[in-house]
């Protein structure tokens, strides 16, 4: 039943009409990929951030279509099982997590379900072979890097530090994140003391002026070892070497303090150059069993506890022997090419971006390991001209998925095996349907592990056999 939007207490006329600013009453069946809870109304599909199986609601529609709407939580009616209060006190504002409200079980439960729906509804794959999702110790305080866009309160002038209210580009202000490494909270919140005291600027986006745009924090989980690295419009910050200095002082985990420069109209947080202005350039850190030197803008898995994980259950899936190729595509810093390259006895990385794989290089020589090569390119082009037979190929593509080339050439080359590490199971499902329709592979089992608690993201491993 709607209610109209100038009155609680008035109906609409016919029930089958709707439009925005309505409030409707439904009931939360399911969640979204993208986190949102859908009801129905009259066979019409609502969708409502902020919800969880089970509630039954009051919903705002804010727009409206034929046959599907998008609303806003009014009122809880009768609230899910599953509800909880949030950890955080603005996590209803903040934009860094959507998932505070659930209880962390069901979390678990809902993004094991996504992957497999997304396999049977896009994959067309029946019964997929999908295992129970691995999850670390720790739902909060899990992540190795934050990076937060900065601005200036226009109530008090304060710099402020945080992320995005839902929705908008309006910053929410953050002393602290329960979702980051406890240990990074401090940096948190004295640097922007700093930044004010210095009289540096903050970035405008809309205008495009101002300095800094965006604070970054790294830590290895491991080592405790600690960068802080500013983002700039450019290179002039009076008195940064001095600063710098300074907070390596105060904070005696913190190992280096960087630099980057990005000049350009953009949402992208990083630019091309970065500078170490004190200390190293790098931490490091231990992922299973090695040590990797990690920069400010080095993609690294967030979560570095349930990476390993999924790492164990990759290896001990592979049986491996000694005597395998294996070829690591979209292979980064090599994370997950270094430990199994140990395992093998050849293995080859491939990434498009150059500096990930001179990182990769140096990771593999601080480790002494010498059977693995690495080349620089985008997978699609350089898979198709190597003139190699691997036995296994590792997968693990950005999330829109691989290449068409990189399957058609998957097929051609036929690996034995292949292990598609996947962060989005929409695209995932749909490359498996093409590796797997005409008989070439069958999928044998996938596993489900959980990189971003409180957040509606899911990472999945597929193993396909010949």
């Amino acid at each position: 039943m709607i209610q109209n939007s100038e009155s609680k207490t008035e109906y609409s006329k016919s029930d089958d009409i709707w439009q925005q600013g309505d409030l409707v009453e439904i009931d939360i069946n399911d969640l979204t990929d993208s986190g949102d809870g859908v009801g129905r109304w009259r066979e019409r599909v609502v969708f409502v951030p902020d919800t969880v199986v089970g509630d039954r609601i009051l919903v705002r529609l804010v727009r409206v279509k034929p046959e599907y709407a998008h609303g806003k939580l009014d009122q809880i009616i009768e609230p899910s099982a599953h509800r909880i209060r949030p950890s955080c006190i603005v996590a209803d504002k903040c934009g860094g997590c959507q998932w505070q409200h659930i209880d962390y079980q069901y979390q678990l439960e809902a993004k094991q379900n996504q992957v497999i729906q997304a396999l049977q509804r896009i994959g067309g794959i029946d019964n997929p072979p999908v295992d129970r999702i691995l999850a670390g110790d720790c739902d909060l305080g899990y992540r190795n890097k934050a990076t937060y866009p900065l601005a200036i309160s226009s109530a008090t002038g304060q710099v402020q530090a945080g992320y995005y209210q839902k929705g908008s580009h309006q910053l929410i202000n953050l002393n602290q994140c329960p979702t980051q490494d406890a240990r990074l909270n401090p940096l948190l919140a004295e640097v922007k003391r700093d930044i004010q005291q210095r009289g540096w600027q903050v970035y405008d986006e809309n205008r495009h002026k101002g300095q800094i745009r965006h604070l970054a924090l790294r830590i290895g989980r491991r080592t405790g070892e600690m960068l802080l690295t500013l983002v700039v419009k450019d290179w002039k910050l009076p008195g940064m070497k001095a600063q710098a200095e300074e907070w390596l002082k105060r904070y005696p985990e913190l190992v280096g303090v960087s630099l980057n420069r990005n000049g350009d109209r953009t949402n992208a947080i990083f630019g091309d150059e970065t500078r170490c202005i004190v200390g190293k350039p790098y931490l490091r850190e231990v992922f299973a069993d090695l040590e990797y030197q990690i920069r400010p803008d080095t993609f690294f898995q967030v979560y570095t506890e349930t990476a390993e994980a999924l790492l164990r259950v990759i290896e001990s899936e592979l049986h491996l022997q000694g005597d395998e190729f294996l070829l690591d595509a979209y292979c980064g810093i090599g994370t997950m090419t270094l430990p199994l390259a140990k395992r093998v006895r050849e293995a080859i990385g491939l990434e498009v971006q150059s500096e990930a794989v001179e990182q990769a290089k140096t990771n593999a020589e601080l480790n002494g390991i010498n059977n693995v090569t690495f080349q620089v390119g985008e997978v699609e082009k350089l898979l198709p001209q190597l003139d190699v037979k691997p036995d296994i190929v590792l997968l693990d593509p950005p999330r829109k998925g691989c290449d068409r080339a990189v399957i058609e050439t998957l097929l051609q080359i036929k690996p034995q095996r292949i292990v598609y590490v996947s962060c989005k199971p929409a695209t995932l499902a749909r490359d498996l349907k093409l590796l797997c329709q005409n008989g070439e592979y069958r999928l044998t089992k996938v596993q489900p592990a959980d990189f971003f608690p409180q957040t509606a993201h899911v990472e999945a491993a597929a193993f396909l056999v010949r």
